[in-house]
């Protein structure tokens, strides 16, 4: 069942992917260092299909293709805040990762809570309080987009 890592407001893609590995290309090594301004521990400890739970303004900062891969390569499935730098977004989006906006979503989970998306409906669950969400869904294209996996890999079906 994946699990929740809780990050607070704020979090700049530097803090995701730090400055000093843009020059690597390679999705793994990205990786490895996914989060770590924010966590140093996150990359060791992140399991495939785990979803990331933050405040306000996700993303912030430059824009950098960088970050999404980082976090996707990383296993991180989802990503769910209360809001998004809108160039972080999309980018999470093109890379694949699904993003849903939720208010006040950060102050009902704790890290390591098992927690349950379906994308579809938007319905965020925290299991361990029992306690429901409503967000709003992805708009089918941006949902088809995630499906196929990338941006490019959409348009090489299409």
């Amino acid at each position: 069942m994946p699990r929740a890592w809780v990050f607070g407001d704020n979090i700049s893609t530097d803090l995701i992917i730090p400055g000093r590995y843009l020059v690597e290309r390679d999705p793994e090594s990205l990786a490895k260092h996914a989060m770590e301004g924010a966590d140093p521990d996150f990359a060791e400890n992140v399991e495939e299909g785990d979803i990331i739970v933050a405040g306000k303004n996700f993303g912030c900062g430059s824009s950098r293709e960088h970050a999404p891969i980082a976090l996707k390569t990383a296993g991180v499935s989802t990503i769910v805040a209360e809001s998004f730098a809108r160039i972080f977004y999309r980018n999470a989006i093109n890379q694949g990762v699904p993003v849903l906006e939720l208010p006040r979503v950060r102050e009902e989970f704790e890290s390591g809570d098992q927690i349950e998306v379906n994308l579809d409906e938007g319905i965020v669950k925290n299991l361990r309080s029992g306690k429901e969400l409503k967000a709003k869904p992805l708009p089918p294209l941006l949902k088809d987009i995630v499906s196929a996996g990338s941006l490019l890999d959409y348009l090489k079906e299409k």
